[in-house]
Parts: C-alpha cells; sequence; structure tokens
C-alpha cells in the first residue's frame, strides 16, 4: 500500500504511489521527537520534508494520539479491585513480572485505550531513558518510581468529535482529557451499600489526575534527540553482560576469560553452520548482519546521488501516473 518507506528516531514516512486514492503519505512521528520539538514546530517541518517529494494539497489529517500524564504518588496502584474502574469500555486487564505489579490496560483495542503502567519499568525493559530528562526539571528524584496514565485515541473517535487536523486536536486537548477521565473511565472508591456504581465517588488519585492542565505554559522539551535509531552502548554492554552471566551460571563457570572464549567459539560453531546453510562463510554472513543494522540503525554511508535518485524515482512514477490518467489509461 506504502511501498516507500523513510524512516529514522524522529520520524516513519511511507510515501503511496503517485496516482492512487491513499494519501500522499502516512507519517508516524516518534515520542521523543514530538517530546524535543513539539507538535507544531513538527508538523512545520514535516511539510518541508514533504514538499521535496511533490506538492502538498489539502489538510492533514490526524489518525492517532496519544495523551500521557507521568506523576509520582505513594498510592499503591493496585491496591484497588477492578471492579473500581467504573468505564463504558468492555476489557480490563492487570499486569505484573516477576511477582510486582506493572500496570492495568482498559480498552485496549478500541476507538480509545487507556493504560496506567510504571514508566520506570517500561523503561528499563525498552532502554528509552529520554523521558527521565523531562522529569527532572519538574522535581523527580531518580529512584521515584513514576506511573503514566495514558489515553489512545484512534481516527473513528476524533472523526466522531469532529477532530480533523492537527490544529483541531490541539484546540480541544482539554476536552478529550475531561472526557476520558469523567465520562468515558472513572476510579472509584466502591460502595456495597450501593449498587449504582456510577454514583461511587471518585478516588481521590483519579480526582488529581482528571484535573490536569492542557494549556499550561510550565511544559519542557527535551534539549536534544537523537535521529540514530541505534542502541546505546549501555544496553548493549548490558545484554552481553546478561548473556555471559547466564551461560557462566549454567555451566558452573567461574573463570570469565574460560566463559568467553567458550561463549564466542560457540557462537562461531553455530553461525558458521548457519552461513553454511546459505552458501555463505562466517564472515560473509557477519558481513550481512553487520550491514543489516547499519540500515537499521541509520549509521551506513548513503551512495553519493542515492537520495537524489530515490527522490527522482518517486517523481518518475508521478508524473507517469498523470500522463496515464490524462489518457483515461
Amino acid at each position: 500500500m506504502f511501498p516507500f518507506v523513510l524512516e529514522d528516531n524522529a520520524y516513519r514516512i511511507q510515501l503511496a504511489r503517485p496516482g492512487k486514492t491513499l494519501p500522499m503519505a502516512y507519517v508516524k512521528v516518534s515520542a521523543e521527537y514530538l517530546a524535543h520539538k513539539g507538535p507544531l514546530a513538527v508538523q512545520q517541518e514535516l511539510a518541508g520534508l514533504l514538499l521535496e517529494f511533490g506538492s502538498l494539497t489539502g489538510s492533514n489529517v490526524v489518525s492517532r494520539i496519544d495523551l500521557a500524564a507521568d506523576f509520582c504518588s505513594p498510592v499503591v496502584m493496585d491496591s484497588w479491585h477492578r471492579s473500581a474502574w467504573v468505564t463504558r469500555a468492555t476489557e480490563i486487564h492487570s499486569y505484573s513480572k516477576d511477582q510486582v505489579f506493572t500496570g492495568w490496560t482498559i480498552g485496549m483495542g478500541g476507538i480509545i485505550g487507556c493504560r496506567l503502567y510504571n514508566k520506570i519499568q517500561e523503561i528499563v525493559h525498552s532502554g528509552k531513558n529520554w523521558a527521565m530528562n523531562l522529569w527532572l526539571p519538574m522535581g523527580w528524584t531518580p529512584g521515584e518510581d513514576v506511573w503514566r496514565l495514558e489515553f489512545e485515541f484512534k481516527r473513528e473517535f476524533l472523526k466522531i468529535r469532529g477532530l480533523t487536523s492537527l490544529d483541531d486536536v490541539l484546540d480541544n486537548l482539554d476536552g478529550l482529557w475531561r472526557y476520558v477521565t469523567t465520562e468515558w473511565l472513572s476510579l472509584t472508591v466502591p460502595n456495597a451499600l450501593d449498587n449504582t456504581r456510577t454514583r461511587w465517588p471518585t478516588h481521590e488519585l483519579w480526582g488529581t489526575l482528571a484535573s490536569v492542565d492542557w494549556n499550561s505554559e510550565q511544559s519542557v522539551l527535551l534539549d536534544k534527540c537523537a535521529t540514530a535509531r541505534n542502541p546505546t552502548e549501555l544496553r548493549l554492554i548490558t545484554v552481553v553482560l546478561g548473556a555471559m552471566t547466564s551461560y557462566m551460571a549454567l555451566h558452573n563457570i567461574d573463570d570469565r576469560n574460560e566463559a568467553i572464549d567458550q561463549l564466542t567459539t560457540k557462537l562461531y560453531q553455530h553461525y558458521s553452520n548457519v552461513a553454511f546453510r546459505r552458501e555463505l562463510s562466517f564472515d560473509e554472513y557477519l558481513a550481512l548482519r553487520i550491514a543489516v543494522k547499519s540500515r537499521e540503525f541509520n549509521t551506513a554511508i548513503n551512495a553519493p546521488g542515492l537520495i537524489d535518485n530515490l527522490k527522482q524515482d518517486f517523481l518518475d512514477e508521478r508524473e507517469d501516473a498523470y500522463r496515464k490518467a490524462s489518457r483515461g489509461d
């Protein structure tokens, strides 16, 4: 459907073939880049990028937005029963890892979905620690748990609300947040003497979260955002350490040099067999894997003129589609 794809840590841009009824481009903006530049600056920059591939007609259409509030609280997030959630959604799930509670999801898969989860645990898993640079200026102390309340709004819901463009959405953030935290979902204090759940008192924590002001002037932007998609060296070192200690524990080895030698030997033996089945040497297979990662991380040096050639290919297809349409093909 979108044969041309450009991606880095800021954007994933999918370009449609010229002449198709699809939009010219479908773009996903990373949360980190939005936190760095802000949505309006991103929209302006993106328009400039897309103009290099053709003329822009009509207005942008927002297909999905996520609104999230990060917070610290002494409240234990699994201290209530699922019946305390009063919602229009039909599915409520709770999650834990290694016997530690990590969060709730409500209504995921529908036109609105909610997540309440431990953001620190998510960062440990993903390695995306840029959010911490937003918390520090707001008074966060490293070591404190941070929870995120996040709502996902899909195009179907935005259309119902008459929200099409980015400007429409930004002008109605308070209204969207108020709707999902008061009408669509609420955390309550159950009252066993009252069978009407909508009359149950609102949990104090929820009252605070529902009062978030999306027009506040106190927003903080990230100082910088790397556009490369490569993992940090710390994350790679952590993965290697985990593999080595697991191997040492598995084989009862207490000498790290012995473990490293055995691991590299087994790695070479295994992937030599994999390479052989592909009629490659180990070094050729290794070079192939490096090339794939270089492309994934945007660290490979493009051949001279490659970008211009890609743009020209796209423009040639657009002109060809126009000629065919003119002839009635």
